[in-house]
This record gives C-alpha cells, structure tokens and sequence, in this order.
C-alpha cells in the first residue's frame, strides 16, 4: 500500500472504484506547491481520471472547506474532502504497494540508506518493477511502509533502470528531494555507473563504443542503426579466460537507452556469453552486473563512491573460467574500477 493511504484513504471493495466516502487527505510537506488534480492523481490512483475531473468541475473537491480548482496550488496542511464520489464500473489497479498472499517478501540487500536514498543490490532474475507480483519496487514499498513521511503526492521509486536478468546497484528514492537531486546529477551526466560483464570473444584492448540504437518495440530488442538515439559506452577487458573464448570486462555507459551494454557488446562482435536474445552461442543465462554508482561532489549528502558485490552465482562462475587473481581484482569493487587488465 502507498505510503500514508493506509491512514488517510479508507478503501473498500463495496465503495465507488473502490473508495469508501467521505474522503479525507491532508496534505504534507511534499506536497506542498502541487496543483491539486496532481496530488489527487497520486492520492486516488484508482480513481479513473475522467471521474476525478468530473468532480473537480462540479465543485466537489472541497480544499479547507471551499471547492477547489485543478490548477489550484496544495499547502502543506490543507485538509481536501471529498464528500460523494458518483458509482462507476472502471476500476483501475492502483499504483501504491501490492502484497503477495501467501508469500513472504524476501530482504532486501541494502547498501546506503540516506539522503533521500534507499540503494539496493538487486538480484539477477528480479523485476524492478511490472506485472510481477513480486518485484523488487514491490519488496522496497514493503520496507519502506511507515518509515517515511507522510505524502499524498510522492511515491518512493526507481531512479534508473536495471534488466530482470542483470544484478547489482540500483538506487530508490525515498523523499522527492532527494529524486530531484539524483535526477540533477543523471541530467549533468556526472553520475558515473560501472558494470562488470562476461563477453564471448576476446576484447584485446580498451574500447569507445560510439553508435546510434533503434529499439523495436516488437522484439524488445534495441539495434544499432544510423539516425536514432545516441549511445556512448566505454569498456575494457580487465581478464581472458585460459580455457574458454571469453573476456571479463568493466562496462562504463555514459548514456542511459535501453539495453544499450547488450545491444553495443552484440554489434561490436563480443555479445554478452550466454545472451541468446543479442546473438550469443552460449545456452546459460549472461552474467552482466552493476557494480558501482560514483557520485560527483553534491550538496544532496549522496556518498562519493557504493558498490554492490559480486552475486555468488557470478563469482562461482568467474572461479570456473578465470585466473583467481581475477578474486582479488574484485576484493575491492573500487579498485576494479579503476584497475588495468589482469
């Protein structure tokens, strides 16, 4: 359940779009500056919007006791009653926290909480978020509950993307400054994220990949192809497997588009081992892990420098194909971002 609906929102199956009435929502902090059509949004996602509109043109939006306008801006303490809300058959999935019956959520792996951050490392086979009943947005509203502000208007999420078959670092927000304060960073470019993958094929020496990617929306898969999104990705080999064609590798991508490592290490010739959707030969899943996010210097408080640790399912793979060197290469995530080849 989204954060503070529990208290100011009573929902119940009987009630129109699931609503019981009077409704009552206070506003908080966060809110504070919002039009009002905007915080009802968030507030009552399962409210269709044209039933919202509906009731903010009738004047049945009472803000403080006296109707309020979409374009109306929301005070930190403003009381916003809705008394009736009209029957109707939509009924939309809400977007705030879904349970799994009969399942427990399993813990997250937490790395830095602060800041407005919660940063996590994900695991390989986990959903961010989607239709999944379990996924990891889910498992972090589970933790969040009741350790957060209350907002009518702000809703803790993803502040980039990971793939379901990829692991490591990924960061949520937990306050809207603190979203607008990562956001800030990933829009000056200074937010540096390093992955480590395993390639088929040996890369002999460091690499700019600079290429243009379409994304076919029917296959889901992105290609590189003149005149669509820029795509920029840095990459170096840091060992070479003694026995089998294969490189592991230090991904640096300095643009965000969608399967963008994948589709890049696939065009250059060194698709991701095990990753048949990009070309691979190989039948196990690609090992392809987020290892690190280095932050700019920043008046948000965000930590320089968080790493995620290699999965063990990675790690025990790595000890079947490469050099245990390659062990202490990872003992210090820092340091394998900025090392040279073993």
């Amino acid at each position: 359940m989204a954060a503070g609906s529990d208290i100011h929102v009573a929902l119940s199956p009987a009630g129109p779009f699931g609503y019981t009435v009077p409704v009552t929502l206070i506003a908080a902090g966060d809110d504070s500056g919002r039009r009002l059509d905007r915080v009802l949004r968030k507030a009552l996602p399962a409210l269709p919007l044209s039933a919202l509109y509906r009731l903010l043109r009738t004047g049945s939006v009472l803000v403080d006791g006296k109707p309020g306008a979409g374009a109306d801006r929301v005070r930190t303490g403003s009381v916003i009653l809705i008394p009736e809300i009209p029957a109707g058959r939509e009924v939309r999935e809400t977007g705030g926290m879904r349970s799994v019956p009969g399942k427990a959520l399993l813990p997250l792996d937490i790395l830095f909480e602060g800041a407005g951050l919660l940063v996590v490392n994900k695991p390989a086979g986990l959903a961010v978020h989607g239709p999944d009943r379990d996924n990891l947005n889910v498992r972090v509203q589970s933790y969040l509950e009741g350790k957060i502000p209350f907002s009518l208007s702000f809703r803790p999420g993803p502040l980039h993307r990971l793939d379901k078959p990829t692991s490591g670092i990924i960061a949520f927000s937990t306050t809207l400054e603190g979203a607008k304060q990562f956001s800030a960073v990933l829009e000056a470019g200074t937010l540096v994220k390093t992955y480590v993958a395993v390639l088929e094929g040996t890369l002999k020496q460091a690499a700019a990949w600079e290429d243009s990617l379409f994304r076919d929306k029917k296959l889901r898969k992105s290609f590189a192809k003149q005149g669509e999104k820029e795509a920029i990705t840095r990459i170096r080999p840091a060992a070479w497997s003694k026995s089998r064609n294969m490189t592991l590798a230090v991904v640096t991508p300095e643009t965000g588009r969608t399967h963008q490592i994948r589709s890049q290490a696939a065009h250059h010739g060194f698709p991701l081992w095990g990753d048949r959707k990009y070309g691979s030969r190989q039948k196990r899943g690609f090992f392809l892990h987020a290892l690190s996010l280095e932050f700019p210097e920043n008046p948000a408080g965000f930590p320089r420098f968080l790493t995620a640790p290699v999965p063990e399912p990675f790690s025990a793979f790595l000890g079947e194909n490469f050099d245990r060197e390659v062990f202490k290469l990872f003992q210090d995530e820092e340091q394998a971002v900025r090392r040279g080849p073993i």
